[in-house]
């Protein structure tokens, strides 16, 4: 495949907006500047979202608490400007954190209880017109266990398949392969670990002491794949969490750590490869590797 002429495209896909901006967002930022297109699907409006900033201010969300929906897409609006990407809704509505002992039912018409097959319509329609060249998602567990991470692994996977397949989905457009499909790799024990040790060489109290604590899957751990250097983009990505001002607290854990000792730490980005059809020898320090 000759792609000396054609311009680089990349596709997340997400369940939430501001998951765009706390996973990947440092090498999305990467790439914009290197003129990778780099689009994201969103597959909920994140309806059912709490509040997590305790200093997010809003007129009238008390009165009406509905109008999250509508402040949400003016965060995402947001940090879409900051990181330079495109975007679209999936349509689908926020399934919502179930919380409790047993937990309870999923409310009715929620993306993760939307058929797989309906669910992977659109982001397959959406594949075939923007064209990817490499694509990412969730791992099988969705990066932590929420139903709409979960779904939004199962119809990434299943529409990366079916966007290529001429006899599926044939009123969607023209089939599209893309190459190389990854999962996003949030904090490994190796991660923590090291900007762990970073804080105390400094002199500074690590905020990841509890999280050292918990067990880490060491067969998790060896699927790394790729580390995308992209330590000069933490400020953009930092800009773009930001703009999703109900979710993320600017004094909050996401900033525990100065960022200069976290460009020291791990100055990366990592992706597990699982589905190439490009030769990139492993390990790799490009989404792109294969492609350029």
């Amino acid at each position: 495949m000759d792609l000396v002429d054609e311009r680089l495209r990349l596709m997340h896909v997400h369940a939430h907006p501001d998951d765009e901006s706390s996973k990947g967002a440092a090498s999305t930022a990467k790439y914009v500047a290197e003129g990778v297109d780099v689009h994201v699907a969103t597959c909920t409006g994140g309806e059912r979202g709490s509040i997590l900033n305790p200093g997010f201010e809003h007129p009238g969300i008390v009165e009406n608490p509905e109008l999250i929906t509508e402040i949400r897409r003016e965060e995402m609006d947001r940090a879409r400007e900051i990181l330079g990407v495109t975007q679209d809704w999936l349509g689908f509505v926020d399934s919502g954190w179930p919380d409790g002992d047993p937990k309870p039912p999923l409310p009715e018409g929620c993306f993760a209880l939307v058929p797989i097959e309906e669910a992977a319509a659109p982001l397959v329609r959406l594949i075939r017109s923007f064209r990817p060249h490499v694509m990412t998602t969730y791992d099988e567990n969705g990066g932590y266990p929420h139903p709409d991470h979960i779904k939004c692994h199962e119809i990434s996977v299943y529409a990366f398949e079916a966007a290529a397949d001429p006899e599926r989905y044939p009123e969607l457009g023209e089939p599209w392969q893309v190459k190389k499909l990854y999962y996003h790799f949030g904090f490994s024990r190796a991660r923590t670990e090291a900007i762990d040790a970073a804080m105390k060489k400094h002199g500074l109290e690590s905020p990841y002491a509890e999280r050292l604590a918990r067990s880490f899957d060491p067969e998790r751990e060896k699927r790394v794949t790729t580390r995308v250097e992209c330590a000069d983009y933490f400020d953009i990505r930092d800009a773009a969490l930001i703009a999703h001002a109900t979710q993320i607290d600017p004094n909050g854990f996401w900033f525990a750590v100065p960022r200069e000792i976290e460009k020291e730490a791990w100055p990366t980005e990592d992706y597990e490869l699982v589905k190439s059809f490009v030769d990139s020898p492993l390990p790799e320090d490009d989404l792109f590797a294969g492609l350029r």
